[in-house]
């Protein structure tokens, strides 16, 4: 029995060579044994040797979902994936239209092997989590433990790398690892969860944040587990707050049908068009924004928030988190909305535009302004947002939000602090977006302006409780 044997679980490459050559001289797949690096052979096949010489002339095309199919089922654990991968090979040369067979039970199974794969690599973008430890050199890195179920960790490092490209970063896992310097991925040796460390202080503000977002009334306990397997709890640190809040849940439901009673109708698929809405949006490309910056960042709040916020554009933060107002001007606005007295979970908050415009100086993404014509193609969303939420009153933080609400360039000075008539028939009303505060080189001016956007928020909530 002829033996390959491969340099590695992800070798896609070396799976491809080898079952081109062995397809080419008809070597039937029971009597091919495959094997990866060092691990034990069959008993019953030959020592490895070279593939057969190469068919004068000879060669053969697959179909392309053929190829798509075998680069994510070889990254399966299954140590049969690369025999029933060329099994499959084999009769595709017969049998070209097999491809499209959805009853057939070699591509059923391949097909599962690939969605697995698929789930695992969601998986690790989604639940993975980076925390701040002192590297050798005393510089920070960012260190994360992920456990995958499959061979994913190289065919996701450009995900990574894309993301955080900025960063010093390591995954670690048990079946390898991965470190960034900023310029290069260097492949390391499997590791042990003691390896990574337990904490940072930014969990304590992620925690704040995801708690402060939980809403109860959108609570599906089942759902949330199958999204969000027990198994990656461990590693994220908003889940240790996900029993108390479950606890919670029940109480505050009440409490918000309580309050829903005296708040006019609200439209019983709202929450569900936003949801839509949100995952049409996660694929945007109705300016060229999207394909700098990392995702979309979309609004977020209750699907009937009697109150909206608009700010001009994710930043840095955002665009890494995919929540709006998490950076430095969020944790402002955060701050000035508590001293102003008004709740921002029950407040709807998003951006005039979704995608991060940013310039590259070095490895920092200076912001840059969005102009007209990228404000004017995100308008398409912010209005579907609106209509769905339907506030009673909107806020536009800034010269880019209102340019957005308004639609046209404004003077914030000659708006700002009085009511808006929409042609929706809603209210609007205008004042600084808080990076403005945040940009002010003067102690005393900054302080002047907090204290004034301070003022109008406190005066924009009063408005949306006389609305109500």
């Amino acid at each position: 029995m002829p033996l390959v044997r491969l340099d590695a679980e992800d070798d896609s490459d070396g799976w491809r060579a080898a079952a081109r050559a062995l397809a080419l001289a008809e070597i039937p797949p029971d009597r091919i044994s495959w094997q990866v690096g060092d691990a034990p052979a069959d008993l019953f096949a030959d020592a490895p040797g070279p593939l057969p010489p190469p068919v004068a002339g000879a060669q053969f095309g697959v179909p392309r979902r053929f190829v798509d199919l075998a680069e994510s089922v070889i990254l399966h654990s299954d140590p049969q994936r690369f025999s029933l991968l060329y099994a499959m090979l084999m009769r595709l040369r017969r049998e070209p239209g097999l491809i499209g067979d959805e009853a057939d039970p070699l591509l059923r199974r391949l097909e599962d092997l690939a969605k697995s794969v698929r789930r695992d690599i969601h998986k690790m973008r989604a639940f993975l989590r980076f925390r701040e430890a002192p590297d050798d050199d005393g510089e920070p890195r960012f260190i994360a433990w992920f456990e995958p179920e499959h061979h994913i960790l190289r065919a996701n490092a450009g995900f990574f790398v894309r993301r955080f490209a900025t960063m010093r970063w390591s995954i670690l896992t048990p079946r390898g690892s991965l470190h960034w310097d900023g310029d290069t991925v260097l492949e390391g040796p499997p590791a042990s969860r003691e390896d990574a460390p337990e904490g940072d202080p930014i969990e304590a503000v992620w925690k704040t944040y995801y708690g402060s977002t939980f809403n109860p009334a959108r609570l599906k306990i089942d759902m949330m587990t199958k999204e969000m397997p027990r198994k990656y709890w461990k590693n994220m640190p908003e889940t240790a707050l996900v029993p108390g809040l479950i606890a919670a849940a029940q109480r505050r439901e009440s409490q918000m049908i309580a309050t829903a009673h005296a708040a006019p109708p609200v439209h019983a698929n709202a929450a569900k068009a936003l949801e839509a809405l949100r995952e049409e949006g996660a694929h945007c490309t109705r300016c060229p924004l999207w394909k700098p910056a990392t995702q979309t960042v979309f609004g977020e709040g209750p699907a009937d928030a009697r109150l909206m916020f608009v700010g001009e554009q994710p930043g840095d933060q955002e665009d890494l988190a995919g929540h709006p107002f998490v950076g430095p001007a969020g944790q402002l606005f955060d701050r000035a909305l508590a001293e102003a007295g008004v709740d921002r979970a029950a407040a709807y908050v998003t951006n005039a535009v979704k995608h991060f415009k940013f310039e590259r100086r070095g490895k920092r993404r200076i912001h840059e302004r969005p102009n007209a014509g990228e404000i004017t193609a995100c308008r398409w969303w912010i209005d579907q947002e609106r209509q769905i939420v339907k506030p009673a009153l909107t806020v536009a933080l800034g010269a880019t939000a209102a340019h957005s609400l308004l639609g046209k360039a404004v003077t914030l000075s000659k708006l700002r602090g009085a009511p808006i008539a929409l042609p929706d028939g809603s209210e609007g009303w205008v004042t600084v977006h808080p990076s403005f505060l945040l940009r002010l080189p003067d102690e005393a001016r900054r302080a002047e302006e907090y204290a004034a956007f301070v003022t109008d928020l406190r005066r924009i909530g009063e408005r949306v409780a006389a609305l109500a």
